[in-house]
Protein backbone atom coordinates (compact mmCIF):
# COMPACT_ATOMS: atom_id res chain seq x y z
CA UNK A 1 0.00 0.00 0.00
CA UNK A 2 1.47 2.81 -0.76
CA UNK A 3 0.83 6.15 1.23
CA UNK A 4 0.90 9.64 -0.58
CA UNK A 5 1.96 12.59 1.42
CA UNK A 6 0.53 16.58 0.64
CA UNK A 7 3.31 18.79 1.26
CA UNK A 8 2.72 21.83 3.69
CA UNK A 9 3.58 24.00 0.69
CA UNK A 10 1.08 22.06 -1.99
CA UNK A 11 -1.86 22.48 1.28
CA UNK A 12 -1.05 26.40 1.66
CA UNK A 13 -1.40 26.75 -1.96
CA UNK A 14 -4.81 24.86 -1.65
CA UNK A 15 -6.22 26.43 1.21
CA UNK A 16 -5.30 30.28 -1.12
CA UNK A 17 -6.92 28.99 -4.43
CA UNK A 18 -10.19 27.53 -2.31
CA UNK A 19 -10.39 30.91 0.05
CA UNK A 20 -9.99 33.18 -3.71
CA UNK A 21 -12.75 31.04 -5.23
CA UNK A 22 -15.30 31.00 -2.56
CA UNK A 23 -14.72 34.62 -2.30
CA UNK A 24 -15.64 35.06 -6.04
CA UNK A 25 -18.78 32.89 -5.22
CA UNK A 26 -19.75 34.76 -2.29
CA UNK A 27 -19.65 38.48 -4.57
CA UNK A 28 -20.79 37.10 -7.70
CA UNK A 29 -23.41 34.64 -6.51
CA UNK A 30 -24.20 34.47 -3.10
CA UNK A 31 -24.79 38.16 -2.13
CA UNK A 32 -26.99 39.15 -5.36
CA UNK A 33 -28.81 36.48 -4.71
CA UNK A 34 -29.56 36.50 -0.80
CA UNK A 35 -28.87 40.59 0.09
CA UNK A 36 -29.31 41.94 -3.54
CA UNK A 37 -25.98 43.44 -3.08
CA UNK A 38 -24.30 42.91 -6.33
CA UNK A 39 -20.87 45.35 -6.99
CA UNK A 40 -19.45 43.49 -10.03
CA UNK A 41 -23.26 43.60 -11.87
CA UNK A 42 -23.16 39.78 -13.00
CA UNK A 43 -25.46 38.83 -10.76
CA UNK A 44 -27.91 41.13 -12.27
CA UNK A 45 -27.23 40.03 -15.81
CA UNK A 46 -27.47 36.33 -14.65
CA UNK A 47 -30.80 37.14 -13.17
CA UNK A 48 -29.37 36.26 -9.60
CA UNK A 49 -30.86 39.60 -8.14
CA UNK A 50 -34.64 38.66 -8.22
CA UNK A 51 -34.13 35.96 -6.19
CA UNK A 52 -33.30 38.52 -3.45
CA UNK A 53 -37.08 39.23 -3.31
CA UNK A 54 -38.59 35.38 -2.66
CA UNK A 55 -39.43 36.91 1.15
CA UNK A 56 -41.34 40.14 0.14
CA UNK A 57 -44.78 40.87 0.89
CA UNK A 58 -47.40 43.27 0.28
CA UNK A 59 -47.26 45.05 4.25
CA UNK A 60 -50.46 47.40 4.75
CA UNK A 61 -49.16 51.17 4.54
CA UNK A 62 -49.15 52.54 8.28
CA UNK A 63 -49.41 56.26 9.44
CA UNK A 64 -45.83 57.68 10.40
CA UNK A 65 -45.98 59.15 13.93
CA UNK A 66 -43.37 60.92 16.09
CA UNK A 67 -43.58 57.68 18.59
CA UNK A 68 -41.30 54.90 18.97
CA UNK A 69 -41.83 52.40 16.97
CA UNK A 70 -40.64 48.10 17.16
CA UNK A 71 -43.28 47.11 14.14
CA UNK A 72 -42.90 47.40 10.71
CA UNK A 73 -43.73 50.44 9.22
CA UNK A 74 -44.52 50.92 5.58
CA UNK A 75 -43.71 54.36 4.33
CA UNK A 76 -44.23 55.93 0.94
CA UNK A 77 -42.11 59.26 -0.12
CA UNK A 78 -42.07 60.79 -3.93
CA UNK A 79 -38.36 62.16 -4.96
CA UNK A 80 -39.70 64.91 -7.63
CA UNK A 81 -37.38 64.66 -11.35
CA UNK A 82 -34.09 66.64 -11.17
CA UNK A 83 -34.50 66.76 -6.85
CA UNK A 84 -33.52 65.18 -4.17
CA UNK A 85 -34.88 64.61 -0.45
CA UNK A 86 -34.47 63.83 2.92
CA UNK A 87 -36.30 61.36 5.32
CA UNK A 88 -34.66 60.68 8.61
CA UNK A 89 -35.42 59.20 11.93
CA UNK A 90 -34.30 60.10 15.36
CA UNK A 91 -32.31 57.06 17.16
CA UNK A 92 -29.89 56.83 19.92
CA UNK A 93 -27.02 55.68 19.81
CA UNK A 94 -27.14 51.59 19.51
CA UNK A 95 -30.87 51.21 18.90
CA UNK A 96 -30.78 49.16 15.51
CA UNK A 97 -33.20 49.58 12.35
CA UNK A 98 -34.23 46.77 9.83
CA UNK A 99 -34.86 48.60 6.46
CA UNK A 100 -35.59 47.93 2.59
CA UNK A 101 -36.54 50.28 0.17
CA UNK A 102 -37.45 49.99 -3.32
CA UNK A 103 -38.58 52.69 -6.02
CA UNK A 104 -40.87 52.22 -8.39
CA UNK A 105 -38.33 50.93 -10.73
CA UNK A 106 -36.02 54.20 -11.95
CA UNK A 107 -32.39 53.87 -9.86
CA UNK A 108 -31.97 56.77 -7.51
CA UNK A 109 -28.49 58.12 -6.06
CA UNK A 110 -28.75 57.65 -2.45
CA UNK A 111 -26.69 58.26 0.94
CA UNK A 112 -27.90 56.35 4.09
CA UNK A 113 -26.36 58.56 6.79
CA UNK A 114 -25.83 60.31 10.43
CA UNK A 115 -25.82 63.34 12.02
CA UNK A 116 -24.77 63.39 15.44
CA UNK A 117 -27.47 65.22 18.36
CA UNK A 118 -26.28 68.71 18.70
CA UNK A 119 -23.61 69.11 16.60
CA UNK A 120 -23.65 72.35 14.64
CA UNK A 121 -20.30 71.82 12.44
CA UNK A 122 -22.40 70.12 9.68
CA UNK A 123 -21.17 67.19 10.36
CA UNK A 124 -22.33 63.45 8.88
CA UNK A 125 -21.70 60.13 8.77
CA UNK A 126 -22.29 58.15 5.58
CA UNK A 127 -23.34 54.40 5.93
CA UNK A 128 -23.74 53.53 2.32
CA UNK A 129 -23.84 55.47 -0.68
CA UNK A 130 -24.29 54.38 -4.49
CA UNK A 131 -27.01 54.33 -7.03
CA UNK A 132 -29.83 51.88 -6.93
CA UNK A 133 -33.48 50.96 -7.55
CA UNK A 134 -33.86 48.99 -3.58
CA UNK A 135 -31.68 48.10 -0.51
CA UNK A 136 -31.88 46.14 2.13
CA UNK A 137 -30.17 45.84 5.28
CA UNK A 138 -29.99 47.19 8.48
CA UNK A 139 -27.37 49.43 10.87
CA UNK A 140 -27.00 50.20 14.58
CA UNK A 141 -26.79 53.72 15.33
CA UNK A 142 -23.64 54.63 16.35
CA UNK A 143 -24.73 57.77 18.38
CA UNK A 144 -27.40 59.70 19.15
CA UNK A 145 -29.10 61.81 16.45
CA UNK A 146 -31.02 61.97 13.24
CA UNK A 147 -30.01 58.97 10.94
CA UNK A 148 -31.96 58.57 7.54
CA UNK A 149 -31.34 58.33 3.76
CA UNK A 150 -30.85 61.69 0.81
CA UNK A 151 -32.37 60.22 -2.70
CA UNK A 152 -31.22 62.13 -5.58
CA UNK A 153 -33.72 61.88 -8.50
CA UNK A 154 -31.69 62.66 -11.97
CA UNK A 155 -34.41 61.66 -13.75
CA UNK A 156 -37.17 63.62 -15.84
CA UNK A 157 -40.14 62.08 -13.95
CA UNK A 158 -40.98 61.38 -10.32
CA UNK A 159 -39.76 58.29 -8.58
CA UNK A 160 -41.84 56.77 -5.85
CA UNK A 161 -40.41 55.01 -2.63
CA UNK A 162 -42.08 52.79 -1.01
CA UNK A 163 -39.62 52.57 2.67
CA UNK A 164 -40.25 49.69 5.40
CA UNK A 165 -38.62 50.34 8.14
CA UNK A 166 -38.22 48.37 11.79
CA UNK A 167 -36.73 48.84 14.72
CA UNK A 168 -35.86 51.11 17.31
CA UNK A 169 -36.87 54.94 16.30
CA UNK A 170 -39.13 58.23 16.13
CA UNK A 171 -40.03 59.47 13.11
CA UNK A 172 -38.45 63.01 12.03
CA UNK A 173 -40.19 62.22 8.54
CA UNK A 174 -38.93 64.99 5.47
CA UNK A 175 -36.61 67.12 6.38
CA UNK A 176 -36.71 70.69 5.15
Amino acid sequence: MTQHVVSTKTLIKSTIAATVIALIVFVIFILPAEYNIDPTHIGHKLGLTALAHHDNEVVPKADTSDTAEQGQQVIEVTVPAGKGIEYKFQMAQYEKMTYEWLSDGEPLYFDLHGEPEGDTTGYFESYAIATLSEMKGSFTSPFNGSHGWYWKNNSDTPVAIQLIVEGQYEVIGLKQ
